[in-house]
């Protein structure tokens, strides 16, 4: 998983490239995939060339947020890490792993799901129903 999480990272303009974090990462990603009542799931394909290898990722979380019109529970889905191995690519491996996954959000309930797009990866999104919005997101790194 953490290879992939690396490959998506790297096709993003100005990336980190370090896989220092790893090993630190492993631990907590197994943790969380491992309680069957949590907020975070990831859909993987196996790699049909290379065994114990994974051909696609995607991962998801459920967060709350207080509600308002349109998602009056405040259930929001956020999908990141959607990732397939370059030698595994335009097979429909990502799309099956995120038709999984939006049902999944379905199931818990989630009234809206948000994502990053990459220019590369938006015809996809856009087919499965995701919009553009306009993003006033900043962020703090502690």
């Amino acid at each position: 998983m953490l290879r992939l999480r690396q490959v998506m990272i790297d096709s993003m303009r100005g990336a980190d490239r370090s896989t220092d974090w790893h090993e630190e990462s492993l631990p907590t990603v197994r943790r969380r995939l491992a309680d069957p009542d949590g907020d975070f799931v990831a859909f993987v394909i196996d790699h049909p060339e290379r065994p114990g290898a994974l051909a696609a990722l995607v991962a998801g979380t459920v967060e709350y947020r207080i509600g308002r019109a349109g998602n009056p529970h405040g259930s929001v889905g956020y999908v990141f890490s959607v990732a397939t191995d370059p030698d595994s690519r335009r097979r429909g491996h990502a799309r099956a792993c995120m038709e999984v996954l939006l049902e999944w959000f379905r199931t818990k309930g989630v009234a809206q799901v948000d994502l990053n797009a990459s220019a590369e990866a938006e015809p996809l999104y856009a087919a499965l129903g995701f919009v553009r919005k306009p993003d006033p997101s900043m962020r703090l790194n502690l």
